[in-house]
């Protein structure tokens, strides 16, 4: 479940106004702090790369099927590959969206962090708690870049199914056909690419949520 729909329309109305004082302030009112919201976001971020594996696979699947098609089914092949290509669109950029919600609010959190360590009169604590601070920098770190890497693998996918989708848009015969047969291995590889790096991310994505909890 997205963290929106966790936090209630109130907070929803407060997310929306884009102002991230007024946001913090009104969601700690409620119980909801900054280490909440990274760990409610980071959720948001694996659940919709996984939406995107589903998705990304499902159109190669499609893929698969046109170019075994009959030259009667053309047109409807190319309906069916273009509404996967939305999709696939889609839910790369959604994943992206998170991803930069992700960012956002690790970057305040962890400047907030830095600034109450300041205020710590007692040494022993101050230097656990920035040791604890780098180590959470440090997972987090490690869980973005698994991210973006995921992320960026994406977009050659998404190329590939838009030249293609494109292409037989403009030649809609069997000859168009058989040429998109000669890329379907290539999208293959790619989404097998960017599948394996998904879970990769999806699975730092999940220590990272655990050793936050």
């Amino acid at each position: 479940m997205r963290l929106i729909n966790k936090i209630g329309l109130v907070t929803a109305v407060v997310l929306i106004s884009g102002c991230s004082t007024i946001k913090y302030n009104t969601l700690e009112k409620v119980g909801i702090h900054k280490r909440d919201l990274l760990v409610g976001n980071v959720e948001d971020t694996r659940d919709a790369q996984k939406e995107a594996q589903e998705q990304f696979t499902d159109a190669l699947e499609r893929f698969g099927s046109i170019v075994n098609i009959e030259d009667t089914n053309l047109k409807k092949a190319y309906n069916r590959l273009n509404d996967e290509y939305e999709d696939s669109r889609d839910a790369a950029e959604d994943v992206s969206e998170q991803i930069g919600e992700v960012e956002d609010v690790a970057a305040d959190l962890f400047n907030e962090w830095r600034e109450e360590n300041k205020a710590y009169t007692d040494a022993v604590l101050r230097r656990d708690s920035e040791n604890k601070l780098r180590d959470t920098e440090a997972r987090y770190k490690e869980m973005l870049r698994s991210m973006k890497q995921a992320e960026s693998s994406m977009q050659p996918v998404l190329s590939s199914l838009y030249d293609n989708v494109l292409y037989l848009k403009h030649n809609l015969n069997a000859q168009a056909v058989g040429s998109l047969k000669t890329t379907f291995n290539e999208l293959e590889g790619d989404i097998g690419i960017l599948v394996e790096r998904m879970n990769q991310s999806i699975e730092r994505s999940n220590d990272f949520i655990n050793q936050m909890k």
